[in-house]
């Protein structure tokens, strides 16, 4: 039976039998623009096809249906423990350690947001860890995410579940860590989540063991939707011990549902080990990307060196501290901005950096102090801390030992591991300085650190007049470190540095400079002392002194406590003032002492040992004129540094001779010592014209060009 086909509207046209009567197209003609012009031409081409081929197009449509159903029907029924596997084959492969999957796994495809779990996961240990336990073994792990955004390439993860989690994380004293799963290529990059809506934790639990920074921990790990009346959505407690001191940590977070990527996530952290307390309130801008977040910080605590165990950079030896700032991380990029407080009674601001994820982590600060207690520079180089309220088992302990010790200078062990450990570049100001020995009115210091090798350079102390500048470099590469000194005392007042006064009144003054230049192996700033070899030098150029004081040098004792009960303030030429002190091995010994003044000259000679710290010193004075009342004894400094014992030798009277002679016997090394320390004291101090003037008086006088200074390599 054969159907006409339908008038077309319009007079002259005819309308195609599957267009829709009154002239309207189908949605689909409309949608696509096809015409019944365009139907017309497809239906002939079918109608061309051969019947062979018509039949296998439709067969293969056929076909290709049956399929997705098929497919539909297996994912509906298949047993996805099949996979378990390969999962876990690839999960190893990922982390370069063992992972099984003891239990189900299951998944959910034809959703707009898929989900899967998965149930008994262990994570092999590290070989180098000696429980063999699990690193990892989760009792259940969920997740679901957004099937949408992951065909354009964004994670949006709607759960993340963990059931039972129970992690134990080592790392020995070498630094290797169990999560570690880089396979030794490079270290793991900070931990970068998706945007995750519902992050949940359910009785977890977390085992920690660092052998190098002495923390042990162990504490639980919850996360859901609201824990607790505050509101908190995320909670991590323990506690443990750190630097063999009672350890708690406490870290919480806000909700965890419907969390947005473009709100920062708060949290709050607080840290107690022993006195030691830090707390921190913070946020994450991009909410479980753990690589850049910041938080305002405060700690105290007493001694920044403790630090270490929980922050892993290398601080100095501090007393006791108080600071705040703000802590912020930009992926391996640490910043500390705003820093304020107090170490010790002395002030400290400014800010620092360290760059992690190179061989070594690198440091760089710019610090400063308004005011430096002078007292507070001891613990930085191993000397006994201040014990008060605040103080840790360790500083109470080394003050007791130095105290036993009798030690001027400090001999706490250096911690040379620490040091080769990172890298820095370190400069600090101190705008004044009190409860110095000597009056220091400022002082500076710029410390590099590269590889071991300590250098401080240049260290600088202002005087009231003058200073003190040079270097110092300790390097730390070897197994026992050497330290190399060469400081320069210049434009000084003799009045500033040598704090003796007479009734009230300061009995000379004068310029004074100096030199030391030492060279020593140890490994602490005793034992370095030790074992020094170098050169020590101190001239008082030209100045004046009250001729009582001189009198009494000579010990002149009728005329010199003449002079002081009389309170004369006559003074008298000091025309050169040197001490030179040779050290081989740790004793430094005195090649030449002079102080010439008008009325007497005093020339002394002896040794100090560094090692023992005891002092063997003599000055003999030589009056230039004849008087029939005068004693002549030698004057002795014995005793330690901390307890020096001033006397007069007994029974060791000498009779008034030429002081020409006893001079020529000082005054041969001089023209050398001068131009050690300042090239313009050679021919500018009074010193240079002693040689002279003995010469002229008939004492033996010879001119060497072998001195201690050249002998000791000194340049």
């Amino acid at each position: 039976m054969t159907h006409q086909a339908d008038e077309d509207p319009q007079p002259g046209r005819r309308r195609d039998a599957g267009a829709p009567r009154g002239g309207q197209r189908r949605p689909l003609e409309r949608a696509r623009g096809w015409t019944g012009a365009r139907w017309r031409a497809a239906r002939e081409r079918l109608a061309q096809t051969p019947p062979r081929t018509r039949r296998a197009l439709t067969w293969s449509g056929a076909v290709l249906g049956l399929l997705v159903i098929a497919v539909a029907i297996l994912i509906a029924v298949w047993d996805w423990n099949w996979f378990r596997g390969p999962v876990a084959r690839m999960a190893s492969s990922r982390l370069h350690r063992e992972v099984t999957i003891a239990g189900d796994l299951n998944v959910h495809l034809f959703s707009w947001q898929p989900s899967a779990t998965v149930d008994r996961v262990k994570i092999a240990n590290a070989p180098f860890a000696p429980d063999k336990a699990p690193m990892a073994d989760i009792g259940r792990i969920a997740l679901r995410i957004r099937l949408i955004p992951m065909l354009t390439g964004h994670w949006d993860m709607r759960l993340l579940r963990f059931d039972n989690p129970r992690v134990n994380l080592y790392r020995d004293a070498q630094g290797r860590a169990n999560w570690d799963f880089s396979g030794g290529r490079k270290p793991n990059a900070p931990l970068r989540l998706p945007p995750i809506r519902d992050f949940i934790v359910k009785d977890g639990r977390i085992q920690l063991q660092d052998v190098g920074r002495r923390i042990t921990f162990k504490g639980t790990l919850n996360a859901a939707e609201q824990l607790g009346a505050q509101n908190r959505g995320f909670e991590m407690r323990g506690d443990g011990r750190l630097n063999a001191q009672p350890f708690t940590l406490a870290v919480t977070g806000g909700p965890l549902l419907n969390i947005d990527r473009a709100k920062p996530y708060p949290f709050d952290a607080e840290i107690r080990a022993g006195q030691t307390y830090v707390t921190a309130k913070g946020a994450v801008p991009k909410p479980f990307d753990m690589a850049v977040f910041h938080m305002d910080t405060t700690a105290r605590g007493p001694d920044l060196a403790e630090l270490y165990a929980i922050t892993g950079v290398a601080l100095p030896n501090t007393p006791p501290y108080r600071l705040h700032g703000r802590l912020s991380r930009d992926v391996n990029i640490w910043r500390i901005d705003s820093l304020g407080g107090t170490v010790g009674s002395s002030d400290l601001g400014g800010h620092l950096l360290v760059r992690t994820g190179g061989a070594r982590p690198y440091l760089s600060a710019n610090l400063s102090s308004r005011s430096l207690d002078f007292t507070d520079l001891g613990a930085l180089f191993g000397g006994a801390p201040k014990v008060g309220k605040v103080a840790s088992a360790t500083q109470i302990a080394t003050a007791k030992v130095m105290q036993a010790q009798q030690h001027l200078l400090p001999d706490a062990t250096l911690n040379t591991q620490r040091i080769r450990a990172i890298d820095a570049d370190v400069d600090y100001k101190a705008e004044s300085i009190r409860n110095a020995p000597i009056k220091l009115r400022a002082g500076s210091a710029k410390v590099s650190l590269n590889a071991g090798l300590l250098r401080a350079d240049p260290v600088a102390f202002e005087l009231p007049q003058g200073r003190i500048a040079g270097e110092v470099t300790l390097d730390a590469r070897k197994a026992t470190p050497v330290t190399d000194l060469d400081l320069r005392l210049s434009n000084a007042r003799l009045e500033h540095l040598v704090p003796i006064r007479m009734q009230g009144r300061i009995p000379f003054s004068g310029v004074f400079v100096g030199r030391a230049k030492l060279h020593g192996a140890g490994s602490s700033v005793h034992r370095a002392f030790a074992n020094a070899d170098g050169d020590v030098s101190l001239v008082v150029p030209n100045g004046e002194i009250r001729q009582a004081f001189a009198e009494l040098m000579g010990v002149d004792v009728v005329k010199g406590l003449g002079l002081l009960l009389s309170h004369s303030q006559e003074t008298t030429p000091i025309r050169c003032g040197v001490a030179h002190f040779h050290a081989v091995n740790g004793v430094f010994t005195a090649d030449n002492i002079v102080f010439d003044t008008g009325p007497v000259l005093v020339t002394g000679s002896g040794s100090i040992n560094m090692d023992t710290e005891r002092l063997d010193l003599k000055a003999q004075g030589h009056p230039k004129k004849f008087q029939l009342v005068r004693v002549i004894l030698p004057v002795t400094a014995g005793g330690t540094l901390m307890n020096p014992k001033l006397g007069v030798q007994p029974g060791a009277a000498i009779a008034q001779g030429g002081a020409a002679v006893a001079l020529a016997t000082f005054l041969t090394p001089i023209a050398a010592i001068l131009p050690f320390i300042d090239p313009g004291l050679a021919k500018d101090a009074n010193c240079s014209a002693l040689v002279g003037e003995a010469k002229a008086e008939g004492a033996p006088v010879k001119t060497s060009q072998t001195t201690p200074a050249r002998k000791a390599g000194v340049r």
